[in-house]
């Protein structure tokens, strides 16, 4: 094989592809800055004699408006639609129900959910659906996300192995053997690949990746806490409330069978004699958050109760047969940090409710607050017995200018009542988003259209994302500026700044050169090891360049040398396209890119993770093309 020369437009690109590791590894600044700076870089070096081929600079700038980086901003307006609804904070719930609230169940629930969802949609979209998911359960849980997002983004990597259109890559590869197959004689035609042909060699990759998390996680996954997590202000507010007030109780779910001797009391009635708040009701399916006092007991029932657990153990449930769940159930969703807590409102001077008692108010019904306490002066009143404070009959007590009502509450009811001047919301540190339920059937119904476009139509992938996308708007699931607040634009800018980096090193030749010399050592190489050789090359390449740029440029070399070394070429042509999806070492694959920001990683994390299931990549794709090819 005669080898190809190094021109000096090479050696400038193999200095730019070093300083880009450099900047990766050494994190001088952020990553997605990092980028710019080889960006614009590029596009200098370009204006230099010699180096005019190194980037387009009329084109310089088309990665942000790329298939793939469009399709990135989409599919996140689309999750956020579908958070909005709330229909992600169910999801989460469903998963917690099913799966507790460890890591050793959460993963494997996530992870194999997303790996076959990606298996038959882009796996970025697959992931970034999943985003809030996470969000969800990690404050649910209080599992940093760090510790949840690289198993989710690893296996969305990993299921796009399972099926021919799962990845972009295996879509690509079979119009490559057809387009190779013009140029071979009849004897050496590929046939193409059908739809679940490598679904064996998916599954496998997938079931690995879930077992190295699994098993390993403890020691391979980063434990920082992510930034800017609403979930852990939420929970650092609840602290301080309990610290200023004394106010430490907790919630309990309460079963109330037939025939109990509560049936027919009211709420008022039982929260005064024993010294708690009941905060919801569910009867029958019908659930009430913050019902109003004068509620009677029906049965069967669950109620959502807040005190200390003796009192609630002693003084309410043993006496009157009634069960105390180990963890909340029906109440799930509703009391979860990120859904409700504990928030301090003020009565300013010349409100309207000053005079006015609680129950003459009925705040719970008018602005879903559950009073805890009133602070006044040096004194809190309560009629939740704690170990600081005796029980008052709160409800009675006329309000005063200057009171601070302690209150449990919805965070969307409390950000309505930001607007209402009559009470002075103190509290800020929560989540302040208002959830839109009566539209999740849009927002079901435009994800739907997207996704069937997506399966049903050669429709390109960006238009039919931002279909759903701007069916997310134009239906109100979210209005503009929230479209615009749910895309990551560091995410954004990361890609599309790389993406004239890999134009770069397969423009020049530069691929080709690293390509025919490494393909030169593995000359005279047993099968085996030429194709783990292939496989290694393959990815070494997707990590520096796109993995169609690499499919494209690897897939006719395989052919060759596996016709030049009597190997089957469609197998040598498939270990290719699969090895393109072996990216975890550095963030460069959407996937990666996409989870970054959120979770708080660093190159090094990927490093250390990606490392290794890097290598496991490699042996169980290798053993499993051996075993069904």
């Amino acid at each position: 094989m005669e080898l190809p020369a190094l021109t000096f437009e090479m050696m400038a690109v193999l200095a730019v592809l070093s300083f880009t590791i450099f900047l990766f590894v050494s994190e001088i600044v952020r990553i997605d800055l990092a980028a710019m700076i080889i960006l614009v870089l590029l596009g200098g070096l370009s204006y230099l004699p010699g180096l005019g081929n190194l980037a387009d600079v009329p084109n310089l700038f088309t990665g942000f408006s790329s298939n793939a980086v469009m399709s990135i901003i989409a599919v996140m307006i689309i999750g956020a639609g579908l958070d909005k609804t709330g229909l992600m904070s169910k999801v989460a719930g469903l998963i917690l129900k099913r799966g507790g609230t460890t890591e050793a169940r959460i993963i494997p629930i996530v992870s194999g959910v997303v790996g076959i969802i990606s298996s038959f949609m882009q796996n970025v979209g697959a992931a970034a659906l999943f985003l809030p998911v996470i969000s969800r359960i990690s404050a649910r849980t209080n599992i940093a996300m760090s510790r949840l997002l690289m198993p989710m983004g690893f296996c969305a990597i990993l299921g796009g192995t399972i099926t021919m259109v799962g990845s972009s890559p295996l879509i690509l590869l079979n119009d490559l053997i057809l387009t190779t197959n013009d140029t071979l004689p009849a004897d050496q035609q590929m046939a193409p690949f059908g739809l679940f042909s490598v679904t064996p060699v998916g599954l496998m990759l997938v079931l690995t990746g879930i077992l190295y998390f699994v098993l390993f996680g403890r020691w391979v996954l980063p434990s920082q806490r992510e930034r800017g997590e609403d979930a852990s202000s939420a929970r650092s507010m609840q602290s301080f409330i309990e610290d200023t007030y004394g106010l430490r109780a907790d919630i309990f779910e309460v079963r109330v069978p037939e025939g109990s001797i509560i049936i027919g009391q009211t709420l008022a009635d039982l929260m005064v004699a024993h010294h708690m708040y009941i905060l919801g009701t569910s009867y029958r399916g019908h659930k009430v958050i913050a019902p109003m006092a004068d509620t009677t007991i029906q049965a069967p029932a669950r109620l959502a109760v807040l005190g200390l657990r003796r009192v609630v153990q002693e003084e309410f449930a043993d006496p009157y047969g009634l069960e105390i769940l180990p963890q909340l159930d029906v109440f799930s969703d509703d009391f979860a940090a990120t859904q409700s807590g504990v928030a301090e409102v003020v009565i300013p001077p010349g409100s309207a409710v000053i005079g006015q008692t609680p129950i003459e108010l009925r705040l719970r019904q008018t602005h879903g607050l559950s009073l805890l306490a009133i602070h006044r002066g040096e004194e809190t009143l309560s009629h939740v017995e704690t170990e600081d404070h005796a029980a008052t009959h709160i409800g009675q007590v006329p309000l005063q200018a200057g009171d601070t009502a302690v209150v449990h509450v919805q965070w969307d009811r409390l950000t309505r009542l930001k607007s209402n001047r009559d009470f002075v919301v103190v509290t800020s540190d929560f989540p302040q988003e208002e959830l839109r339920p009566h539209k999740v059937a849009w927002a079901v119904a435009f994800f739907a259209l997207s996704l069937g476009l997506i399966l049903l139509t050669d429709t390109r992938l960006s238009l039919c994302l931002l279909t759903g996308a701007v069916g997310m708007v134009l239906s109100r699931v979210l209005s503009i500026d929230e479209a615009y607040e749910a895309v990551s634009w560091s995410t954004v800018f990361l890609l599309a700044s790389l993406i004239p980096l890999g134009q770069a090193v397969q423009h020049t030749g530069t691929a080709d050169w690293i390509a025919a010399h490494i393909l030169d050592l593995l000359d005279g190489w047993p099968l085996w090891a030429l194709q783990a050789g292939l496989a290694i090359l393959a990815t070494a390449f997707t990590l520096v360049m796109s993995n169609v740029g690499a499919t494209v440029l690897l897939v006719p070399l395989a052919i060759s040398i596996a016709i030049s070394a009597g190997g089957d070429p469609a197998v040598f042509a498939l270990t290719v396209a699969i090895s393109t999806s072996n990216s975890f070492l550095i963030p460069t694959h959407q996937v990666n890119a996409l989870i970054m920001g959120p979770a708080g990683y660093r190159v090094i994390d990927f490093i250390r993770s990606g490392g290794i299931m890097t290598i496991l990549f490699l042996i169980v794709s290798m053993t499993g093309l051996t075993l069904f090819f």
